[in-house]
């Protein structure tokens, strides 16, 4: 029988990982998140590197948002697909989000 620890050891470190929250003010909050902007890199890693911890250079940058049953129905009328058609909807708001940022760009 093999040994479970050796199965996915990676995996079994990030596991022990804590998330940490910090209560700091908004304005030291929106420094860091600038700065993070700047450096292109995550909150996160920017706390890291603030902190002096290693930090991973991004595999592929990614903006994440959590979307309920009814906020994919919303999208879905908004585009006209099929609410069930979650991929579908992905793209459309991934061009509507594209789009946005175009036009702040003035393009």
């Amino acid at each position: 029988m093999v040994d479970k620890k050796q199965l996915w050891p990676e995996e079994r470190k990030a596991i022990k990982a804590t998330q940490v929250a910090f209560d700091i003010s908004s304005e030291a909050q929106k420094q860091i998140k600038q700065a993070a902007l700047d450096e292109d890199r995550t909150p996160s890693d920017q706390m890291r590197a603030i902190l002096g911890l290693p930090v991973k250079k991004p595999v592929r940058p990614r903006l994440t948002i959590s979307l309920s049953l009814r906020d994919y129905e919303l999208l879905a009328d908004e585009y006209g697909l099929d609410p069930d058609d979650k991929l579908a909807i992905k793209e459309k708001a991934a061009e509507a989000l594209i789009e946005w940022a175009k036009e702040q760009q003035g393009e």
